[in-house]
């Protein structure tokens, strides 16, 4: 198997390779919008972001901020032996739907209880993501759901060939 080559942050970026493991949680005062069916499905200020060895964030909305409705409980869970028993939502907005477009730790572990009414998204399933007005791009693969932004380099986990990182 191919070990990944760190790359070197530049100046105002982070290396997902010195991101810890197990993950940190931490609150993240930026801008965070998730666009879907052509509507700001959510917008907040007051959202975390989880930060774990070779991922880029996953950021984590309050469930307030979001339009009413819009989450729809989707069938299936996963368990993360960090954060606990997650659940899925669907994304449906007039008529549209994205499966499993999102999803919750309704009942986290003690050092994830801040995301216990929080949601986080796949950039890949919704039209758009943003962490302040930068367009987010998803996460490579289709387990991981983390936002990568200019301001954090990899190599990422998720391509294919990674899952031995």
């Amino acid at each position: 198997m191919r070990q990944p080559v760190r790359v070197p942050p530049g100046p105002g970026q982070e290396s997902v390779w010195d991101f810890p493991r197990p993950p940190r949680l931490e609150r993240s005062a930026k801008r965070l919008r998730v666009v879907f069916a052509g509507q700001t499905v959510a917008d907040t200020t007051a959202g975390w972001r989880v930060l774990e060895t070779s991922h880029p964030p996953v950021y984590y909305l309050p469930q307030h901020d979001m339009l009413p409705g819009v989450l729809v409980p989707a069938g299936g869970s996963s368990f993360c032996e960090y954060k606990g028993r997650a659940g899925y939502f669907d994304l449906v907005v007039d008529g549209e739907r994205s499966e499993r477009a999102g999803w919750s730790y309704p009942l986290p572990s003690p050092a994830f209880a801040a995301i216990a009414d929080h949601v986080a998204f796949y950039a890949s399933r919704v039209d758009a993501c943003y962490v302040d007005d930068e367009l987010v791009v998803a996460q490579p693969g289709d387990f991981y759901g983390g936002w990568v932004t200019r301001d954090v380099v990899g190599p990422f986990k998720g391509s294919p060939g990674t899952s031995g990182w």
